[in-house]
């Protein structure tokens, strides 16, 4: 079993792949995750470390028919399987060296549309990626563009012309180990507050194997771990129990497979803050341990405290002064109406009496018009032969009675 490196070495050669800043109260537990799939392999009984890539063509009609374009392998070999594309479609025989497998299309057809896939593959190292591209074919000059639809590269190209399907993969996985031992190790680093990277102190070192190895205080051994079962699940986070303000830092975690060349580092910013204060609960306070018959004399005494609605007070004095207002304008009206009538009497009375006395005498009575003449004597004896005349009028409309009898007797005697 090799010894770990040390902490100069491993972070100077490793790459920096992701960094996170990790703010946790005191006195709790904070896990800080460090996943990685390329981790979890198995060696093949067989020792197939071959590596290949391959273009494969999804074309929208009929029904996204997938076609195999071109295979490389890391020997160097080509396979080119349409006929048709046979000198006009090719990779780079450098591409296992600098990591750019982009496939090269000439003369570009009509027929060349479609969505392009660029699959490496690993099976040592357990590495699957795909790459697509998206080819459009045009006639006119002007159409010509590239650009990232959200998923994928987009190339629209003149139609005749020579396009370059990119697909770069320059991580270092693609190169050999040479002669080091092939096995995985994964260990975690840690900076205090203001000590440089070359300074820090490693806390763990986990090997494929299952050998895990602890540094530092017994007290740190405690409450930092890694999962045994680390490399089956590819998780390797870091548990730390108890937090303290001294805990605060700069956490590395560092993934090592000599063989496929990986190096990489996550960084963790620690920041502990104040512990949680605890909930403020009401309990209920137990009374003194009494009888039961002097429990059941005992009423609780129950005081009851009716809140009025906060949400609606504002509206309880605008209720007020509004209801204010219109009674106060309901008085004036009528002030109003009253003076004005008594002002109305005071200018015209005549009129206001002779409408009262025709209104009520109209039917009984007449009125006499004077001309603005006084009566004389002569008028009295008109009027009063006038009062004669009309009594005969009545007499004589009314119907005469004979009897009979004294009739007879008159002519009797």
């Amino acid at each position: 079993m090799p010894h770990p490196a040390s902490g100069q070495s491993d972070s100077s050669s490793s790459v920096v792949v992701a960094g996170y800043n990790v703010s946790a109260p005191a006195r709790t537990e904070v896990v800080l995750q460090c996943m990685s799939n390329r981790m979890v392999w198995t060696q093949d009984r067989e020792n197939d470390r071959q590596r290949v890539v391959h273009w494969d063509l999804y074309r929208p009609m009929p029904d996204f028919a997938m076609e195999r374009v071109a295979d490389m392998f890391s020997a160097g070999d080509q396979r080119i399987y349409n006929s048709y594309n046979q000198g006009r479609v090719s990779l780079s025989q450098s591409a296992f060296k600098d990591g750019n497998f982009s496939l090269v299309i000439q003369a570009v057809t009509m027929n060349d549309r479609g969505l392009y896939s660029c699959n490496l593959h690993h099976h040592y190292c357990h590495l699957y990626e795909t790459i697509r591209v998206q080819l459009n074919v045009t006639k006119s000059r002007r159409k010509e563009q590239r650009f990232w639809d959200g998923q994928k590269a987009v190339y629209v190209v003149l139609r005749g012309s020579t396009v370059v399907l990119p697909c770069v993969n320059r991580r270092s996985v693609w190169t050999d180990g040479g002669s080091e031992e092939e096995q995985q190790v994964v260990h975690w680093d840690r900076q205090p507050p203001g000590v440089n990277h070359d300074r820090a102190d490693r806390l763990v070192d986990l090997y494929a194997s299952g050998e895990q190895r602890s540094y530092g205080s017994l007290f740190l051994r405690r409450k930092m771990n890694i999962s045994s079962s680390a490399f089956a699940q590819g998780d390797f986070s870091l548990t730390i129990a108890d937090l303290q303000p001294t805990d605060q830092g700069s956490y590395s975690c560092h993934l090592h497979h000599h063989y496929c060349g990986l190096h990489e580092r996550r960084v963790f910013q620690l920041n502990v803050g104040p512990p949680l204060t605890p909930q403020t609960t009401l309990l209920p306070v137990a009374l003194p341990k009494e009888d039961k018959e002097t429990t059941k004399e005992i009423s609780p005494r129950v005081i009851n405290v009716i809140l009025p609605d906060q949400r609606h007070h504002f509206l309880l004095p605008l209720g007020y002064v509004l209801t204010t207002f219109l009674l106060l304008a309901f008085i004036i009206l009528i002030i109003i109406l009253i003076t004005r009538r008594h002002r109305s009497q005071e200018f015209y009375p005549q009129k206001s009496v002779r409408s009262s006395r025709s209104q009520s005498s109209s039917d009984d009575f007449e009125m006499e018009v004077t001309d603005g003449r006084t009566s004389s004597p002569d008028d009295r004896t008109l009027d009063y032969k006038n009062n004669l005349l009309k009594e005969m009028v009545k007499m004589t409309s009314v119907p005469k009675v004979i009897d009979l009898d004294k009739e007879m007797e008159k002519f009797g005697k």
